[in-house]
């Protein structure tokens, strides 16, 4: 089974990402509200995916994009974001994101993105 790590300030959009992700036969192997969490947890957990929310607190997802990545220069990340974040998309795809969700998402473009990193992955 596939693992993913979950990345958003946001509980209640942790909460439907792992959903989503369950019901296309991920394990959420782990959630972090910030990205300073994902980056602390990212070396234990080695997840197969993470998704990552652009604009939080305490670390933005671009700076733990690039930390994730130097732990892990194969590590997959999918960032998820606002729409009117166009430039940081494009920071993030630079910085070597695999994809990317806009908010509000639809839940068949992040089951079809899963199972494209599932197969990617495999």
């Amino acid at each position: 089974m596939k693992r993913l790590l979950v990345v958003d300030d946001a509980l209640f959009m942790r909460r439907l990402i792992g959903t989503v992700a369950r019901e296309a036969g991920w394990e959420v192997a782990g959630e972090a509200a910030d990205g300073s969490q994902a980056v602390a947890m990212y070396p234990e957990l080695r997840p197969d995916l993470v998704t990552m929310d652009l604009v939080m607190p305490v670390m933005g997802g671009l700076e733990a994009l690039k930390k994730i990545r130097e732990l892990d220069p194969e590590a997959k990340v999918v960032v998820i974001t606002a729409v009117d974040q166009k430039q940081s998309v494009m920071d993030a795809i630079r910085l070597g994101a695999i994809d990317f969700v806009v908010k509000p998402f639809d839940r068949a473009r992040v089951t079809a993105l899963l199972r494209k990193a599932a197969v990617a992955s495999s």
